[in-house]
């Protein structure tokens, strides 16, 4: 399948899940809690169904890693240079209280770093698409338009998350030079800062790889960079037994020197 095929499929494949969780979104669902005391709900589990028959049947001989289905040994995946990172329903908290900010996430890792991915979030009637080669997209109402990240404005914006806030996260915002801060769900973070709303996302709090690998590859394309802290290197994917994340900082502007503003 040729590139452009295959990045429109996916984000239907995307658009596809959302419609299944909205159909759960407008019912009176029930809430499962998994292991680490995370909700789960019809919704996740539905979404997931689809995604995972929708790539297999695209990309039959790549793996699919999903939030759903992780308990992939390393020993299995360290053999993978390309494979689906999926997280079928990012932000079930936000889905929970019913606020929208909820998205489909699916991006394609190669050697650690992403080159297609779609960030949909179903009830905003939004969705981002991003490849090497065809930049960063966003569409609203069905209609397409290519994004890219800003420079940073006199007052820089901060986006944050909703359900996350720690106190490590106060601490660095204390510090910060002055800024405005805004609040977001799930993967719409990464998305405000490819599209221009947002300059800098930091984050303090646990991230798993499926929570991020999407939006980064949005903001990369996009113009921006996505670095790991305090080492100020890129956030790459599948290169550990553990798929949490360390603390990372994600900013829009290049050139503006976020690490000597923010130390």
């Amino acid at each position: 399948m040729t590139s452009p095929d295959l990045f429109d499929a996916v984000r239907q494949t995307a658009l596809a899940a959302g419609e299944k969780i909205l159909e759960v979104y407008r019912s009176d669902f029930a809430v499962q809690r998994k292991d680490d005391a995370s909700p789960l709900t019809e919704a996740d589990l539905a979404a997931h169904r689809h995604i995972l028959s929708a790539l297999h049947a695209l990309t039959p001989d790549i793996p699919v890693l999903s939030e759903e289905a992780a308990d992939i040994p390393y020993a299995t995946r360290r053999q993978w240079s390309r494979y689906w990172l999926v997280d079928p329903l990012d932000g079930t908290k936000e889905f929970v209280r019913r606020n929208d900010d909820f998205t489909v996430n699916i991006a394609l890792i190669e050697n650690g770093v992403g080159q297609l991915a779609v960030v949909h979030a179903p009830a905003l009637q939004l969705t981002y698409a991003a490849s090497t080669d065809h930049g960063a997209l966003r569409w609203r109402n069905g209609a397409a338009e290519k994004i890219r990240t800003r420079r940073v404005p006199q007052t820089p914006v901060f986006v944050v998350s909703k359900s996350h806030r720690d106190a490590a996260l106060e601490s660095f915002l204390a510090k910060a030079p002055p800024h405005d801060a805004i609040s977001r769900g799930s993967s719409l973070k990464f998305c405000w800062i490819a599209e221009g709303t947002a300059d800098l996302y930091p984050r303090t709090g646990p991230t798993s790889e499926w929570d991020t690998a999407a939006g980064q590859c949005v903001v990369e394309q996009a113009g921006g960079r996505v670095l790991r802290t305090p080492e100020l290197t890129p956030l790459r994917y599948n290169q550990k037994d553990s798929l949490l994340n360390p603390t990372f900082l994600v900013f829009g502007d290049v050139d503006y020197d976020w690490p000597a503003r923010l130390s």
